[in-house]
């Protein structure tokens, strides 16, 4: 019927050279991907060291889940807190042409006129 492959005559996948990274978050992308390669590789041909193992399974527990979670709202507060900052940068400066409109309008000079 069908040919028996033998497996020790098969040849390795040829590894694909990939282009060079162009910034540093890309290079270490692609450092990150070469290693979980390498880790999966270990894992299914049982020779991932105790390290390796422990790392995954960690990954998957809850305290794992949870610091992850806990870790994306403190990011969520921060952008929150960048946000607050700059509403108030903006309420400030329409405050400021407010003031200086209405006193446009009594006619009071800028120089007449302390700001505090």
């Amino acid at each position: 019927m069908g040919k028996e492959v033998n497996s020790t005559t098969l040849k390795p996948k040829s590894t694909r050279k990939q282009a060079p990274a162009k910034s540093k978050e890309a290079r270490q992308q692609q450092l990150e991907n070469l290693a979980m390669n390498l880790a999966e590789k270990k894992l299914r041909d049982g020779s991932a060291s105790s390290q390796i193992i422990c790392h995954f399974l960690s990954l998957t527990t809850a305290k794992a889940e949870l610091e992850q979670e806990k870790i994306k709202a403190d990011v969520k507060l921060q952008e929150a807190k960048v946000a607050a900052l700059e509403t108030q940068k903006t309420s400030e400066e329409l405050y400021r042409n407010a003031i200086k409109a209405m006193k446009k309008y009594q006619g009071i000079s800028d120089e007449d006129y302390d700001e505090y």
